[in-house]
């Protein structure tokens, strides 16, 4: 961990005999120090049952430490074999759609017993032939492991078998889950229905639950296996991946992140995003910063990114410098690519790798070259960069599901994550920097300010802890639609928004849906003329004496009531929006809520499209980075004194300073 990686993914098995001596001379030439290797060739290794074959694996090994790469196998766990599939369907995952057939990846179940015995068969097999070969530095985990919508009998007799030992009694289960709603009140546990086309949201939450907990299972049962043959240099990760909406966009819902990273050694991440005159940086910081929590901070890996990936996606000249780049001002030690070389045929025949299908050096190849010569210069200055933010943001995918079984209006999709990226993508704009958690314990305090956007289902030990954060000093900003139900998703009858009214100092009971609502400032602070409409929710605010009401709902049967109020609660202070802002109103509410505050997240007075990073080394010096996300040429003063690391040159304060299209400088002060 003394260096920056830089990697490619690299599939021996799918290339032309000759092409390995060729791709290691170009990887060299392009600075490439670490590749991936092993984990979609279960069929490859193992082509009928008892049967192996090693002969890329060690070709590639041999020749990679031959040259000085060094590699990281993945467990081949996450593609099936054909003969496992026709002799033994079972394994195949049943989902609400009925059993998958053949094909595709990561259609098995990964709680079958028969799917388990083969996956540990062949991951012991696979660690005993190459655990003492010297090339490698750490072993991935499966790949891009999830539940995949898993309703089969193994999963549902064990959700089954995870209540009983929670609940000694089913009439406590019924009044939890208010399942006497439309008579789907459970007398004896030999009747627990299949749950998949439930219509309770406490039984559907529950399910989702226990399976992120099977994920979480998984991959500490694949790690303590792994463990057992791993050397103790080297170490384990996996590559986590978001939910996809084309492209990496928010939390996963089908795995906990947080329980899932605790049997790994190092964090990994799969962070793609959109490209061309779309990219904009906020994929990689929002990927980035889950990922660094994963670990407390830790730095991370980056297994897998683009090089030129869609075809809307091949990258404008200096977008790969500024992308990789990028996920190291997150904090990232390894940026590498999926993949090295184009496939000629098969599902991903048209996700380019960094080399074109005819195997020569393109233009995006020849920047990954500078890219690979920067890593290894600046490694010394770069490599181990720590984050030192004062706001975070609490995401939790209890809440998650929850809200998305209520979905506002004709809302489609994953409502929570829209949400939580408009939190976010406000703060990343508007050059706040922030670290994301998902808990409130003592250690938050550590924070100055907290971000809390839509936390529908929260046990009242969570509320109770948010509440104390503000006494203690914190300050709060908290998104409607918070602490509305329990645990179980079940609505508390007490004042909305819950426990959460005693920090917030406000109250409401009623809400409905905007339609052409827009608001207006109740103080000079906030200049909402523009960009004021009311979206997706809105609560009729009730203000407690003595809360503050900073933006006031503008229509004639609603303007009786609040849409945002500030609160002082014990030393802290609370803000509370009843609706969701655009993100320039988010801005306006933030800046209200730390008036007075020296954030050291407020990284820049500049605004996106020039973001600006700032993090510490491990020689405790601070690094700046100041990228510009456009195409446009932009004139800046520099806002930091230090030497800009890619030319070697010093600057002073707010010496004028040059950033091209696409373009970036870093400072070390």
């Amino acid at each position: 961990m003394s260096d920056l990686y830089y990697g490619v993914a690299y599939y021996d098995e799918y290339m032309p005999e000759d092409r390995l001596a060729k791709d290691i001379a170009l990887m060299c030439e392009t600075g490439i120090n670490v590749v991936r290797i092993a984990e979609s060739t279960w069929s490859t290794l193992e082509p009928q049952e008892g049967e192996y074959n090693f002969y890329h694996i060690d070709r590639v090994l041999n020749a990679m430490h031959a040259a000085g790469i060094a590699v990281i196998i993945g467990t081949p766990t996450y593609a099936v074999p054909a003969w496992l599939a026709a002799r033994h369907p079972d394994i195949l995952v049943t989902t609400a759609e009925g059993q998958q057939k053949y094909g595709p990846r990561q259609i098995m179940d990964i709680v079958n017993p028969t799917f388990r015995r083969y996956a540990e068969k062949i991951i012991r097999t696979l660690m005993a032939h190459v655990q003492h070969h010297p090339a490698i530095i750490g072993w991935q985990l499966d790949n891009e492991t999830k539940h995949y919508d898993n309703v089969g009998r193994h999963m549902q007799a064990g959700f089954v078998r995870s209540l009983r030992e929670k609940y000694t009694s089913l009439s406590q289960l019924n009044r939890d889950f208010g399942l006497d709603y439309w008579s789907n009140r459970i007398d004896s546990w030999d009747d627990f229905p299949s749950v998949e086309n439930t219509i309770n949201a406490s039984l559907a939450c529950a399910f989702s639950r226990y399976q992120r907990q099977q994920v979480t299972e998984y991959l500490a049962w694949q790690a303590e296996i792994v463990r057992e043959y791993a050397q103790p240099h080297q170490f384990v990760t996996h590559n986590f991946d978001f939910e996809w909406r084309g492209y990496s966009f928010g939390m996963q819902p089908r795995v906990d992140h947080f329980a899932a990273a605790k049997s790994l050694d190092i964090a990994g991440v799969d962070i793609y995003h959109p490209s061309q005159k779309h990219l904009t940086g906020r994929e990689i910081a929002f990927g980035g910063a889950i990922t660094r929590a994963l670990k407390s901070g830790s730095n991370y890996f980056v297994l897998e990114t683009q090089a030129q990936g869609f075809a809307q996606w091949t990258p404008f000249p200096g977008q790969l410098r500024l992308q990789a780049f990028s996920h190291v001002a997150s904090g990232a030690a390894m940026v590498s690519y999926w993949h090295w070389h184009s496939i000629h045929n098969a599902f991903e025949t048209y996700w380019k790798g960094l080399l074109s299908h005819d195997f020569s050096r393109n233009a995006t190849w020849q920047e990954a070259t500078t890219i690979g010569a920067d890593f290894a210069r600046l490694s010394p200055k770069l490599a181990g960069l720590r984050a030192e933010n004062d706001v975070a943001l609490l995401i939790d995918n209890q809440a998650m599901d929850a809200l998305n079984q209520f979905r506002p209006g004709d809302a489609q999709g994953n409502v929570y994550n829209d949400i939580l990226r408009r939190f976010h993508d406000a703060l990343y704009d508007h050059n706040i920097s922030l670290d994301i958690i998902n808990d409130v314990t003592e250690e938050t305090s550590c924070y100055k300010t907290l971000i809390v956007p839509g936390l529908y289902a929260a046990d009242d030990g969570l509320l109770t802890r948010i509440n104390r954060y503000v006494e203690q000093g914190g300050r709060a900003l908290i998104g409607f639609k918070s602490g509305f139900s329990d645990e179980n998703v079940k609505v508390r009858s007490s004042a909305q928004p819950g426990i959460l009214h005693e920090a917030c100092g406000v109250s409401y009971s009623q809400f409905t849906l905007p339609e052409d609502i827009t608001v207006a400032a109740c103080t000079p602070a906030i200049d909402c003329r523009e960009h004021n409409a009311a979206e997706l929710w809105m609560e009729l605010l009730t203000p407690a004496s003595g809360t503050r009401t900073l933006l006031r709902y503008q229509h004639p049967a609603w303007r009786g009531y609040a849409a945002a109020t500030e609160a002082d609660y014990g030393k802290g202070r609370a803000l509370y929006v009843g609706f969701l802002p655009h993100k320039a109103l988010i801005n306006q509410l933030f800046d209200a809520l730390t008036d007075g505050l020296d954030l050291r997240s407020r990284t820049s007075a500049y605004r996106y499209p020039l973001v600006t990073r700032t993090l510490r080394n491990r020689d405790g010096k601070r690094i700046h980075f100041l990228f510009n996300y456009s195409g446009d040429s932009h004139e800046i003063l520099t806002e930091t004194a230090g030497t800009e690391l890619l030319s070697g040159k010093p600057v002073a304060r707010s010496e004028p300073l040059r950033l091209n299209g696409w373009d970036f400088s870093i400072i070390e002060s």
